[in-house]
């Protein structure tokens, strides 16, 4: 089997429509606002944390060489320095 090799953009496009077509339902409660949502995008498998860094390790388990995507549930920015992180409602 032959690895296509894609952009962090094209990575970022395709874990983000699947999060909005699919894991936003699933994840977007209150008990998890603010947490990171990690997504293996060409699996579909994803895991919700307190850190990114804790769910992106729980995910690498399963998935060693997966290319992954972080989002702060119910966020438009994952993480900010020094800026606002604004609230979406969907």
């Amino acid at each position: 089997m032959q690895t296509i090799l894609l952009s962090r953009e094209e990575v970022a496009k395709r874990a983000k429509q699947l999060y909005e077509n699919s894991i936003r339902q699933q994840v977007e409660v209150d008990e998890n606002i603010g947490k990171m949502v990690i997504i293996d995008f060409e699996s579909g498998d994803y895991e919700v944390d307190e850190t990114g860094l804790k769910a992106a390790r729980k995910l690498s388990k399963k998935h060693p060489n997966a290319r992954l995507f972080g989002i702060r549930i119910g966020y438009n920015v994952a993480v900010s320095f020094g800026g606002v992180m604004e609230r979406v409602y969907k």
